[in-house]
């Protein structure tokens, strides 16, 4: 890139604010883990973003480690990979027994096996700065798949009309630490730190407009709501059906007819017993 080490001061700029900006996200799920530990129990809460956030911080370390001039690059990571084992120790600690085997499970995966493979290939597998080209296509792959995630809460968010699952204070903050990690790899001549976050920051962009967009809207899921109650209500009003009534008529009509001078007697004449069928027939109308 042309303007790589021109600006070294203002790469410094970007790359510390990033940093600070960067933390501010790390500690963002402090008040999660906090309930976690009030409640002694993770509930619905998954390990997986944890285990996502460590294996991206150890991955950038990696990287960077390799290239050689980005240690503003290593400072932030190593204090995300500080903080996220801290929270992955909460998660397991409080986590029922089948939460804390998958969680276990993913760490296995993505830490142990995941990156043990990554460092044992690239060192055994190429030389020089060719291993650090491969790496850095890795954070490169591995960042923009980090950064499309928010499409789900996106679909989300247009499908109910509502931003409860998207907080605007972590977006905006997600935003500028994209924006900030943008400029350092540009002034840096790294394209493998600029490209994630230029999709980075179009995707925290449009979450803000959205935000603004359905803030005051009326969720989908509430007048759905609303409209259920509405019918069970209208389920518990008492109500006579027609048939019934018209039946009950009937009934009476017949009735008015038979009379027991009028029934005749099964044993010859008049009599005063009412006839089988007559009854059943009254018996079955009136049902």
């Amino acid at each position: 890139m042309v303007v790589a080490g021109h600006f070294p001061h203002l790469t410094f700029a970007f790359g510390l604010m990033g940093n600070i900006v960067s933390f501010m996200v790390f500690l963002s799920p402090l008040p999660t883990f906090y309930k976690v530990y009030k409640k002694k129990s993770t509930e619905g809460f998954q390990s997986i973003p944890y285990v996502i956030g460590l294996f991206s911080a150890m991955l950038w370390i990696y990287y960077a480690l390799l290239k050689g001039n980005a240690l503003l690059l290593i400072t932030i990571n190593s204090v995300g990979i500080v903080i996220q084992t801290f929270y992955l120790c909460v998660f397991v600690f409080y986590a029922p027994r089948k939460a804390r085997m998958e969680s276990l499970k993913l760490i296995t995966l993505f830490i142990i096996v995941g990156f043990g493979l990554i460092v044992l290939l690239t060192e055994f597998l190429a030389k020089g700065a060719k291993r650090g080209v491969i790496v850095g296509w890795i954070c490169l792959i591995f960042s923009l798949c980090v950064f499309v995630a928010p499409l789900g809460v996106v679909r989300q968010v247009i499908k109910t009309k509502s931003v409860a699952y998207m907080p605007i204070l972590l977006s905006v903050a997600l935003t500028l630490s994209a924006v900030m990690w943008f400029f350092y790899g540009l002034l840096l001549g790294d394209f493998n730190i600029a490209i994630p976050n230029t999709l980075g920051f179009t995707f925290g962009i449009l979450q803000i407009i959205l935000y603004f967009v359905y803030k005051n809207k009326k969720p989908v899921i509430d007048e759905k709501i609303t409209e259920f109650k509405e019918k069970l209500s209208e389920m518990d009003e008492p109500r006579v059906p027609e048939g019934k009534d018209q039946s009950t008529i009937d009934m009476v009509r017949i009735n008015k007819f038979i009379r027991p001078e009028n029934v005749p007697n099964p044993y010859g004449g008049v009599g005063v017993a009412r006839s089988p069928v007559a009854t059943n027939h009254a018996i079955d109308v009136a049902v």
